[in-house]
C-alpha cells in the first residue's frame, strides 16, 4: 500500500505526457553509464589514498602521510556545492542534457592527468599541489553530475514508478564504485608491492580516462527530459534558480540536506575510509580490504533496486527513518567486529551490513529529493542540498574517522560520527513530505514558501 500526503491545494502540478518505454530505457543507459565513469572516477582517489599518501605526501609517520591524502581527498568535496550551484543552475536554465555533458568531460580530464602526475620526489612540492587543483575539477564536476543525473531519470520516470527508476541512478553509482574497487582489486593482487606502489597505482586513473569518452559521447545521443521541455515551452525556465530556490523553498532545501546526511557518512566512511584503515591499523593486507569492499558493493548494487521499488509501494520516509535508526544501533558494533575479528571475515561482515543500511538510503534518495522541488528549480535546489550535505558530512568522513582514532587511541571512535549522522538524519526525515506516486510539483511561482514544512 502506498503512503503519501496530497499536496498542498497552493501547489499546481503538471502529468506530462506519459514517455515511452524506449526513450525511458535510452534514458536510464545513458544517465547510468555517465555515472559510472563518474563515481569510478571519483572514488578511485579515496582507494589508491595509502599509495597516493606514499606518492604524494612523504612522512615517517604513515597516518600523517593518510591524513594528508584524505585532507586532499575533502578538498573535492569543498569545491562541490560550487559544482552544484554552477552546473545546477546551468542545468535549470538550459537543460539537464547539457549540463550532463560537461560534467562527464570535465571528469575525464581530470582523472586522467591525476594518473599523469610526476610523485613528490621528482616535481617536489608542486605535484601535491596539481593533485589539490586535479581533485578539485573532480569535486566541481560530481557537484553538478548528481543533482543532474536523479533530476533527469525523475522527470522521464511516471509518477507511479520514480522510485524504482530513480534508483537505477544509484545501482549505477554502486556500479561504479565496484568498477573502482574491482581494478584496485585486481591490481593490488596481481603486481607485487613494490610495483604497486611505484607506478601500478596510476593505472586506474588513466582507465578512468580512456573509459570516460563512452558516457559522454551517450549523453550526447539521449532526448531532453519531458518536463524541462514543457517548462521551456510554458516560458517558465528560471533565469535566477539559485535565488528562488533560497527565497521560495529554504525548509525544503534544509530537509532534504538533513535527509543526505546520513548515506554520504555510511558511503564514506565505509567503503573510502575503512578499507585504508583495515590497511593501515589492522594490517590487512590491501587486497583484502578491496576485496571486502567489492563484494560489500555487491550487496548494495542488488538491494538498491528492490528497495527503489518498494519506495514505490509504502513510500520514501519510512526507509529513511529504518536507516537513521540502523546506523545509530549498529555503527559501534560494527566496528568493534572488525577491530576485536581483525580479519578479512570481520570486515567483510561490518562492510556487508553497512551496505545494507546504505541500500535503505540509496534505493529512494534520488526520487525523494527531486519530488521537493519544481521543474524549473529542481536540478539547483535537490543539488546545493546534497552537495553541501556531501561536502560537510561525507567528504570530510575519512579525515574526520581518522582524526578520531588518532586523537583518542580508540579504533572504534569513527562509530560515533555514524551514531550523530544517524540523528540529524531522522530527525530530517521528519520534516520532509511523501510524495511517492504523486505527479512532480511543477510551478514555483504560486507555491506557497515556507521556512520550514510541517513534517507530512
Amino acid at each position: 500500500m502506498r503512503v503519501s500526503t496530497p499536496i498542498t491545494a497552493h501547489a499546481p502540478i503538471t502529468a506530462h505526457a506519459p514517455v515511452d518505454e524506449a526513450a525511458i530505457k535510452r534514458a536510464i543507459v545513458a544517465c547510468g553509464i555517465g555515472q559510472i565513469f563518474e563515481i569510478y572516477d571519483f572514488v578511485i582517489y579515496g582507494l589508491m589514498a595509502g599509495a597516493l599518501a606514499r606518492a604524494f605526501f612523504p612522512s615517517t609517520d604513515p597516518i600523517a602521510g593518510l591524513l594528508g591524502t584524505f585532507a586532499t581527498f575533502a578538498v573535492g568535496f569543498v569545491i562541490r556545492p560550487i559544482g552544484a550551484v554552477v552546473v545546477g543552475s546551468y542545468g535549470d536554465r538550459h537543460g539537464r542534457r547539457a549540463a550532463l555533458v560537461v560534467t562527464i568531460g570535465l571528469m575525464a580530464m581530470a582523472t586522467g592527468l591525476i594518473g599523469l602526475i610526476p610523485s613528490y620526489a621528482t616535481l617536489g612540492v608542486w605535484a601535491p599541489v596539481i593533485l589539490v587543483l586535479c581533485r578539485m575539477a573532480q569535486g566541481f564536476s560530481t557537484g553538478g553530475e548528481w543533482g543532474g543525473a536523479a533530476a533527469f531519470l525523475v522527470e522521464y520516470a511516471p509518477a507511479q514508478r520514480r522510485g524504482t527508476i530513480s534508483s537505477y541512478q544509484q545501482a549505477a553509482t554502486a556500479l561504479g564504485l565496484l568498477a573502482a574497487t574491482l581494478v584496485a582489486f585486481v591490481l593490488s593482487a596481481a603486481m607485487d608491492s613494490a610495483a604497486f606502489l611505484a607506478w601500478g597505482w596510476r593505472l586506474p586513473f588513466l582507465i578512468g580516462f580512456v573509459l570516460g569518452p563512452v558516457g559522454y559521447y551517450l549523453r550526447t545521443r539521449v532526448e531532453e527530459t519531458p518536463a524541462f521541455e514543457s517548462t521551456v515551452e510554458r516560458q517558465g525556465v528560471s533565469h535566477s534558480p539559485l535565488r528562488q530556490s533560497l527565497t521560495l523553498y529554504p525548509g525544503r532545501m534544509l530537509a532534504a540536506f538533513g535527509l543526505s546526511i546520513i548515506g554520504c557518512v555510511v558511503n564514506y566512511v565505509f567503503v573510502i575510509f575503512v578499507p585504508s584503515f583495515a590497511q593501515q591499523q589492522l594490517h590487512i593486507p590491501a587486497s583484502s580490504t578491496f576485496l571486502s569492499t567489492l563484494i560489500a558493493g555487491v550487496v548494495c548494487l542488488v538491494l538498491t533496486p528492490i528497495i527503489g521499488r518498494l519506495s514505490d509501494r509504502i513510500g520514501r520516509r519510512p526507509l529513511f527513518f529504518a536507516a537513521s535508526a540502523a546506523s545509530v544501533v549498529l555503527a559501534y558494533p560494527l566496528f568493534q567486529v572488525m577491530v576485536t575479528m581483525h580479519s578479512l571475515s570481520g570486515l567483510l561482515l561490518a562492510q556487508s551490513v553497512a551496505s545494507v543500511i546504505l541500500s535503505l538510503y540509496a534505493g529512494p534518495i534520488c526520487a525523494v529529493l527531486a519530488e521537493q522541488f519544481p521543474t524549473n528549480v529542481r536540478y539547483t535546489a535537490l543539488s546545493v542540498s546534497y552537495g553541501f550535505a556531501v561536502a560537510i558530512f561525507g567528504g570530510f568522513a575519512p579525515l574526520i574517522a581518522t582524526a578520531l582514532v588518532r586523537l583518542t587511541g580508540d579504533p572504534v571512535a569513527p562509530a560515533y560520527y555514524l551514531v550523530a549522522a544517524g540523528i540529524l538524519s531522522f530527525i530530517a526525515t521528519i520534516f520532509v513530505r511523501e510524495r511517492a506516486g504523486l505527479p512532480l510539483p511543477d510551478d514555483i511561482a504560486t507555491l506557497t514558501p515556507s521556512l520550514l514544512e510541517k513534517p507530512a
